[in-house]
């Protein structure tokens, strides 16, 4: 392969320029001067956030770094739930709202500090007396209500590290996650709400606690009162938690005392789980909440829209806005329930100023239509931000003209469960955004585009993303796995984080997020990435999302099969006129040798809960190969429907 041809092509360019207003600028929490500083002495900068926390005891030492091992804040002592809580209470500002809590059904909660810190020590409280003691791990299988945020902060008051995994998770995952971190107590609900309807969560607890475990006691919440099959382990959560008491002194924990494990899958093998610490991870986790979002606790509204079953509820939910005392949103239902403007209609209600969510969301928005954002007031919103995998330029246009109303700031950013908080952003009130791009590192962070050889590849050229220095925030480790956390992250380039993720810099070295690099297509020598031609489609007016594929092909080595959904009121009428339309739009928009081999119009593409497109299976689909495993899918049917759209598409030609 040629030289060129080693690293990733860089196909798309984008010119548009986004500069904050004066008038923003003026008010950032974050300067331009604050790149230099955290330059010219990375551990002083950490040490500035870190001292932002309240401390017990302050660190010896700021880092001690073994690699692939890390330590931050050696000897520091501190607890989660003080800095969550405590603190904010002890300082007057108990009576400030912590979440506005909105139920499915239309149910609705006002928490405020010190109402939320009455139930996390009872939840704490009631713990101790179950059995559960430092150390011990606590699995949470929760819906988003504000009781799993509890659970999570009672766990860490006491210093049992948490393993929260998604509710909508099968019994097999929620087994398999309770073997692998030696749970010793489940916290769960009946059920929760979804969709217009309840939906059960006790019995996937039960079916999957017929396998091996050493768990002890189930504490369930009452949510949805559907009937619930009982045994001697199973507690409720408002017996136990009602009776306790209202006090509780939290113990610090070393810095490195670990905070919680959250598993993320594995390509093949078991789910690798995933362990963060205390006192570097809440350093970053409020640090960048505080800066990337220009967090104003006083008078901000702020919703990020994922489920704590995903690090983004734990670093952006839990810890981060709590930590900077920030007053949020939390929404326990889907974005379509009981209609298709439900975000919209709460932005308005609650005032929301911040708004974080996932691209996926944002061009699923674009689908059904611009009356649904533009029949509410959006006008409180004053910054918008992108989270989950890289945003299509166009996606991010409709992002900022229908729903910020050509005003607001976008940061989007790149972060990873492993990297526990956000690394590469713009700042929103110094960086001239541009669409689709990350932009550039966060102060503190360092990270490089390389070649197959660990050499920068240098602006205007694409490679492997990697991270070259250690981060506070930064994985300890793959739960009881070392050698496989070696191997993983560590092993591509020896010393150097990669997670697998590929990159380009444009002409002015913005970072630009290209996706999994084993999603890279391999098409007549030209490593292409699927995220820039997905991007190229979606610029098209008819196209709200597309999802692509590099499938074995023996002229060019691959092919590329695109897989789209139409915008609303996109007809199909001259379907064969449209598909050859899109070839050409790519072709026009990035050269011919992106132009896909055979796009096919879908309904839906294949999701995880969180909204990742699983590619594999389109794969499967475009090789005609059989469908692998689809168990984590949001909608396992999808690929039933496309596999037959295919057919359907090869008998017309």
């Amino acid at each position: 392969m040629s030289q060129e041809h080693e690293s990733l092509e860089n196909l798309l360019q984008e010119n548009r320029r986004f500069p904050p207003s004066p008038q923003f600028a003026a008010q950032a929490n974050a300067k331009p001067e604050i790149y230099e500083r955290a330059e010219r002495d990375r551990l002083a900068f950490w040490e500035e956030q870190a001292g932002a926390l309240t401390w017990e005891k302050k660190w010896d030492a700021v880092l001690d770094w073994q690699p692939p091992y890390a330590k931050w804040f050696i000897g520091g002592k501190i607890n989660a739930s003080v800095n969550a809580l405590d603190r904010h209470v002890a300082q007057g500002r108990g009576d400030r709202v912590a979440f506005y809590f909105e139920g499915e059904p239309g149910d609705t909660q006002t928490i405020t500090y010190a109402q939320l810190l009455t139930e996390v020590k009872k939840a704490a409280n009631a713990l101790i007396e179950i059995g559960i003691k430092a150390g011990d791990r606590v699995a949470i299988y929760m819906p988003m209500i504000p009781e799993a945020a509890v659970a999570m902060l009672a766990c860490a008051r006491i210093g049992a590290p948490h393993s929260v995994v998604f509710g909508g998770f099968s019994a097999d995952a929620l087994l398999s996650r309770i073997q692998d971190a030696d749970a010793k107590l489940v916290i769960t609900a009946d059920g929760g709400f979804r969709k217009g309807a309840a939906f059960a969560l006790k019995p996937a607890v039960d079916e999957a606690l017929k396998g091996q475990h050493n768990v002890e006691k189930v504490l369930v919440v009452q949510r949805t009162k559907q009937e619930t099959a009982w045994t001697d382990r199973d507690i409720w959560w408002h017996d136990i938690v009602g009776r306790q008491s209202t006090e509780h002194v939290a113990e610090s924990f070393d810095s490195e005392h670990p905070l919680f494990i959250l598993y993320t899958s594995g390509t093949t093998a078991k789910p690798k789980g995933i362990f963060h610490t205390t006192g570097g991870y809440l350093t970053q986790v409020a640090y960048t909440h505080k800066a990337v979002f220009d967090l104003k606790a006083e008078s901000d509204i702020f919703w990020c829209t994922a489920d704590v079953g995903w690090v983004t509820g734990h670093s952006y939910v839990v810890y981060g806005p709590l930590i900077n005392g920030a007053t949020q949103v939390m929404y326990e239902g889907t974005p379509d329930t009981p209609h298709k403007g439900r975000v919209f209609e709460i932005i308005a209600k609650y005032g929301v100023t911040i708004l974080y969510t996932a691209p996926t969301l944002i061009r699923t928005w674009m689908k059904w239509g611009d009356e649904f954002p533009k029949a509410h007031n959006l006008h409180s919103l004053r910054l918008l931000g992108s989270v989950g995998e890289p945003i299509n330029p166009e996606a991010w246009m409709w992002y900022r003209d229908v729903i910020g109303g050509n005003r607001c700031p976008i940061v989007d950013t790149w972060w990873q469960t492993e990297t526990g908080a956000i690394m590469i952003s713009p700042l929103p009130g110094v960086t001239a955004t541009k669409p689709g791009s990350a932009m550039k590192t966060i102060p503190g962070i360092s990270a490089q585009v390389v070649d197959e050889n660990a050499v920068p590849v240098g602006n205007g050229r694409g490679g492997f993303l990697i991270l070259d220095k250690p981060w506070p925030a930064m994985l300890r480790g793959i739960w009881g796995e070392g050698a496989r956390y070696k191997e993983t992250y560590w092993s591509r380039f020896p010393g150097i984080y990669f997670a697998g993720d590929g990159a380009k810099l444009d002409d002015e070295g913005a970072i630009w997020l290209l996706g999994r690099v084993d999603d890279v297509m391999n098409v007549s020598g030209h490593r292409i990435s699927t995220t820039e031609v997905e991007s190229a489609l979606v610029s098209h007016e008819a196209v709200a999302e597309a999802a692509v594929v590099g499938a074995a092909d023996a002229m060019t080595g691959q092919g590329i099969v695109a897989f789209v959904i139409l915008r609303t009121g996109i007809a199909h009428a001259d379907g064969v006129a449209l598909l050859t339309e899109l070839r050409n739009h790519v072709a026009k928009q990035i050269g011919a040798i992106a132009k896909p081999r055979q796009i096919l119009v879908v309904n839906e593409l294949p999701k995880t809960r969180s909204g990742k497109i699983m590619r594999r299976l389109l794969k499967d689909v475009a090789e005609d190969r059989k469908v692998g495993d689809a168990t984590t899918l949001a909608d396992p049917n999808v690929m039933a429907l496309i596999s037959q759209g295919l057919k359907s598409a090869k008998d017309e030609d």
